[in-house]
């Protein structure tokens, strides 16, 4: 019988995926039962790992994880997956719990997944720095989650009356919007000079190459929602702009790794943790594209939006039962 695997961080990249599918379908016509459904099931998947990891992690697990150079990515995870329990709660949760539970709930989640997500953000580099290891997407894993704040940031300001407390929680998003955008332009070249120079490595770590679209789909997302709460001239522009420019390179991605994708499948494909990589990134997309259909109706945006919902659902279905499966193996 197959050994399950170690429990670690990215395990919570299953929650991520789980959540995406859920908020991501909020905005699409018809799909708000089955969307609620879908975060209350990623409500308590998130429970389930908190519990497991309060009963499995010491100091010492965590300082092995941390000196893992690959796992150490990986502690992006956790803070990203409680953001995204708590934007469901609003988004979609709030139908059930009520809108004050849903507020207090995701206030509680995005403070603390904002403040180990800015955590992560430093201390996996630092750690990184001298250490020789090659580049990989999932660098991008404990960068991503103040670009995840900014997004839920907006919608939490959205309930905020107007006034200083508006004021600054927005301009606090721009700023963890720059965190995560600055650091993604630095890693992003290095990841494609890798792949130039040195292929693309084990066949486990290919799904790892989605990863990329996490920032630009979540940042698309971000811009359009802050233009949803505006206390700068501009930001509607601004999101509007931002967002389609970085929509074409987002789709060109998709387009790319669609490709190594196929080609390795076709070699062979082990099943990894590393599949959950299809989701989260992806579904990124999704709300992405979902926002700014809502700043410029677009018959374009909508369409694509269900379409890439379609393969979001078809790729959380299928890594989510092989994940079951190799789990209880």
């Amino acid at each position: 019988m197959r050994r399950a695997a170690p429990f670690g961080p990215n395990l919570f990249a299953s929650v991520m995926g789980t959540g995406i599918v859920a908020t991501a379908g909020a905005a699409l016509p018809g799909l708000r039962t089955a969307a609620t459904c879908v975060w209350a099931l990623d409500a308590v998947l998130l429970a389930l790992l908190l519990l497991d990891a309060a009963r499995r992690w010491t100091r010492a697990t965590v300082r092995a994880h941390l000196a893992d150079p690959v796992m150490a990515q990986f502690w992006g995870a956790p803070p990203m997956a409680l953001m995204t329990v708590g934007t469901g709660a609003l988004l979609l949760g709030r139908d059930w719990i009520g809108l004050p539970a849903a507020l207090a709930l995701d206030w509680t989640l995005w403070t603390v997944g904002t403040v180990l997500g800015l955590a992560t953000s430093v201390l996996v580099p630092v750690r990184m720095i001298g250490s020789g290891e090659r580049a990989f997407a999932g660098w991008l894993m404990p960068v991503v989650p103040p670009m995840v704040s900014a997004a839920s940031g907006a919608l939490l300001a959205g309930h905020l009356p107007d006034g200083p407390g508006r004021q600054a929680l927005v301009l606090g998003c721009y700023a963890l919007f720059g965190v995560s955008l600055f650091a993604t332009v630095v890693i992003v070249p290095q990841i494609w000079q890798r792949l130039v120079q040195h292929g693309l490595g084990a066949a486990s770590t290919v799904p790892t190459l989605w990863i990329v679209l996490g920032p630009l789909g979540q940042s698309i997302t971000a811009a359009n929602l802050l233009a949803a709460v505006p206390v700068l001239p501009g930001q509607s522009a601004f999101g509007v702009l931002y967002g389609t420019i970085t929509w074409g390179f987002a789709l060109l991605w998709v387009a790319l790794a669609a490709a190594v994708t196929v080609r390795t499948a076709r070699r062979g494909l082990p099943f990894a943790l590393t599949w959950w990589s299809f989701v989260f990134p992806l579904g990124t997309l999704v709300t992405g594209t979902n926002a700014l259909a809502a700043q410029v109706p677009s018959a374009m945006f909508s369409g694509v939006a269900v379409v890439l919902y379609g393969f979001l659902v078809a790729a959380w279905v299928t890594v989510a039962g092989r994940t079951l499966l190799h789990r209880s193996g």
